[in-house]
């Protein structure tokens, strides 16, 4: 029962050391820290290394920013989290199992292991494997020696006050300032109140594929992320400087699913493709769904627009552009997907791929329990790209073959009448009792799941934010300790 604290170094995969790629192959638990978007760096760089078997828990922070309603404030809630981790960690270890502790760069410099190193080194055997820091690949990155000779190299954290900062960096001598992201700002000012940021040179995701630098004051400070430096490396040598703008990549279109809701319904692959696009391409409602990011371009269309939207983002990508085209719910479920590669045959040398997202029907169902629990179907009312014949003609074989059936698009303005032929189409095979789920804005401020029954089913309830899930023969409700209803379909099925 071994605690361990691996370094797995700034982001390249193959800077993880010989040691802590053998640790992660062998032990019984990973845990890692995130924000509360889920996505972890650490956990990126230790995938290739882990058993695909391995107990993984998943630290995430419950602030990231220093406001909070917590009674003790920032510290108060951050010391409560570390110790909730520690007592999580402390299980494994009490049952004998090894636990593996990951960390960007190296564990004991600025990490958030040490908090748990604190709590727990003192009771169990601790074993601390170090890591190539950000500072080490930024000095590569940037191809400067750190120091020479009687040189003193001097490590700030950006969070330091402004005031605080400068007065260290009047000092002189070669200094590496982390933490930067959302204290860029402040970190630039002490750079110049202090006389220095002519020197101060910027690295972005070091030893990564989208390693960035820079002459310091030349980067736009909406562009930074948190795993950037500000570097003044020894003045002995001058550094082969860079451009503030990141290497160019290839053009390519990523079509991205942003689930049925906010961003806690997002995929941490999707957040990382939005992230990376120059231009977002998409129906209005769901760009503004995404964050604005000054440095992106937005260019919102019409719901019915699918070709031409598809078109313009390809024709974009065709000329170096990075392009993201966001899609609700996922993007291969009636949804941009299709429209993009159909397209995508005009524009041969553009990359594209799709990024999936949780679907409407996945989202509604996991409200009212398991209803897609057996064989279901996925069926759009919309009859703007198909007959309405073709329609009633699927809706009937699904009926009569007992499938659950999930009904997009059921309404609009011009066919308000669509979900009552449905009802009727589908009451022609099915029993007036089959349970049917009503969910509305999933996710959303209007969110509204109503449990009924084929025969009872209203179809002025039902709007084009609704999604339908119709029960099969065997699907049930079953009560909840809070007295509402849940629904699932039973995994088997009557012979």
């Amino acid at each position: 029962m071994n605690l361990y604290g691996v370094g797995l170094g700034p982001g390249d995969p193959e800077l993880v050391t010989v040691m802590n790629a053998r640790i992660l192959g062998q032990e019984d638990v990973i845990a890692f820290h995130s924000a509360q978007h889920g996505r972890s760096v650490a956990r990126g760089i230790a995938d290739s290394y882990v058993r695909p078997d391995v107990i993984e828990e998943h630290l995430v922070y419950p602030v990231t920013v220093e406001t909070t309603d917590h009674p003790g404030g920032y510290r108060g809630a951050m010391d409560e989290f570390y110790e909730q981790c520690a007592a999580r960690l402390a299980v494994h270890l009490d049952a004998g199992r090894d636990v593996v502790v990951l960390a960007e760069g190296d564990p004991m410099l600025y990490g958030s292991y040490m908090h748990l190193h604190k709590r727990l080194a003192h009771r169990y055997p601790t074993v601390v494997v170090p890591g190539v820091t950000s500072v080490s690949a930024s000095a590569a990155a940037l191809g400067a020696p750190l120091v020479e000779a009687e040189e003193v190299l001097t490590v700030l954290p950006g969070t330091l006050p402004t005031e605080e900062l400068a007065a260290h960096l009047r000092r002189g001598g070669p200094t590496a300032i982390l933490k930067l992201g959302r204290t860029f700002e402040s970190v630039r000012k002490a750079l110049a109140d202090s006389g220095r940021l002519d020197e101060a040179l910027y690295v972005e995701r070091a030893s990564t594929d989208v390693q960035r630098t820079a002459r310091l004051s030349e980067v736009d400070p909406a562009s930074v992320p948190y795993f950037s430096l500000a570097m003044l490396p020894s003045s002995q040598h001058a550094p082969q400087v860079c451009s503030a703008e990141p290497t160019a990549s290839a053009g390519h279109v990523v079509v991205v699913g942003l689930g049925p809701a906010g961003r806690d319904w997002q995929t941490p692959e999707s957040m990382a493709a939005l992230a990376d696009a120059e231009v977002l391409v998409g129906y209005g409602p769901y760009l503004d769904r995404v964050p604005p990011n000054p440095r992106q371009q937005r260019l919102p269309s019409d719901n019915t627009e699918e070709e031409a939207r598809a078109r313009e983002a390809l024709s974009l990508a065709q000329q170096g552009k990075r392009v993201a085209v966001v899609s609700s719910g996922d993007p291969g479920v009636f949804a941009m997907a299709t429209a993009v590669w159909e397209v995508s045959a005009e524009f041969p040398t553009v990359a594209v791929r799709t990024v999936p997202g949780l679907t409407a029907a996945q989202a509604v169902a996991a409200r009212v329990g398991a209803p897609l629990g057996h064989d279901f179907c996925v069926i759009s009312l919309s009859d703007r790209l198909k007959s309405w014949e073709t329609v009633t003609e699927r809706l009937s074989l699904a009926a009569k073959a007992d499938l659950v059936i999930a009904i997009y698009n059921p309404r609009s303005k011009a066919r308000p009448w669509q979900v009552g032929a449905m009802r009727d189409l589908v009451l022609e095979h099915r029993s007036p009792s089959t349970v049917v789920v009503l969910g509305r804005d999933v996710g959303g401020s209007g969110e509204r799941i109503t449990i009924t029954t084929l025969g009872d089913m209203d179809p002025d309830m039902v709007d084009m934010r609704t999604l339908v899930l119709i029960g099969s023969s065997t699907t049930r409700t079953t009560p909840r300790s809070d007295g509402s209803l849940a629904v699932f379909t039973p995994r088997r099925y009557p012979a």
